[in-house]
């Protein structure tokens, strides 16, 4: 005897740019450029159309990609976070069969283009790989559940990083080091404990906390490293609980050039991608 468990449907990666013009008396009229993408996943009364083929309360996913830019048209929200929120909200005052949605927002990182000196009004460039995030739940009556984030947060240090006192066994060939490179494409979320906090705000505290910890911190692994970082990102942002690091090593392998009659006073490297250590760690309050 078959029956249905947990279940949700939606619809992933709509894609929307919008501009926001802005009329500045005191430094001219100027533009704000942002490019989302969002994902969105539905539970309710849905178990008749897996059940009994029935589709009488199935909202269809491209009406949720319409309601996108819908919502988008008239949305005040700045940060991904509520539009995310408001999105979701729109769902759940039209739709009476949905109990929760999951909204999931990634932003893309236009940052205005500097020309001699000053800030270009309509002009734009990426300002990096990663990705700013966010991911809102909430069921009907309760409120929002919001996890803010960045995404391939690509960073590396040439010098402050070592790797030394490990397990060696018989199947070890990795040799200690007291001065490497350290690289990784971090992947970085947090929890907040506040309601409603300024999410720009907190965001900015968080990122620039976190850099500023790897740039300084002399590093007996990825593991100590990423542990202070999180710290630092605790010490800076009171709003949130906790913060979780994902932080895969980028290698950078010291060249072997003996064959060459040459030697390599940790100089030239052969990056690579694959395989790679991967540390992760949730650093709570």
């Amino acid at each position: 005897m078959a029956k249905l468990g947990e279940n949700r449907y939606g619809k992933s990666r709509v894609r929307l740019s919008r501009i926001t013009r802005v009329k500045d008396p005191i430094h001219g009229d100027r533009h704000l450029f942002d490019e989302w993408t969002v994902h969105v996943m539905l539970q309710g009364d849905f178990e008749a159309s897996f059940t009994k083929a029935d589709n009488s309360k199935v909202l269809p996913t491209d009406t949720m990609k319409n309601t996108v830019y819908f919502v988008a048209r008239n949305s005040k929200a700045a940060m991904i976070e509520e539009f995310a929120c408001e999105y979701g909200d729109y769902l759940l005052e039209n739709h009476p069969q949905i109990a929760k949605v999951s909204v999931e927002v990634e932003a893309k990182g236009w940052e205005r283009m500097i020309v001699d000196g000053a800030p270009e009004a309509t002009t734009f460039k990426m300002g990096g790989p990663e990705l700013q995030t966010a991911h809102a739940t909430r069921e009907r009556g309760s409120p929002w559940a919001v996890t803010s984030g960045v995404e391939g947060l690509t960073i590396l240090k040439t010098t402050k990083s070592a790797f030394t006192g490990y397990v060696v066994d018989k199947l070890t060939t990795l040799k200690p080091a007291t001065d490497r490179i350290l690289g990784t494409r971090a992947t970085i979320t947090w929890d907040y404990a506040a309601a409603a906090p300024d999410y720009a705000k907190a965001r900015a505290r968080i990122v620039a906390a976190l850099l500023k910890e790897f740039a300084a911190h002399n590093s007996m692994s990825v593991q100590h490293t990423l542990f202070d970082m999180g710290k630092a990102a605790l010490d800076a942002a009171p709003e949130i609980a906790r913060i979780h690091l994902s932080m895969p090593n980028l290698h950078h392998l010291l060249a072997d050039l003996r064959p060459f009659g040459q030697d390599n006073p940790n100089h030239i490297f052969v990056p690579i991608d694959e395989p790679n250590g991967t540390i992760e760690a949730t650093v709570e309050r």
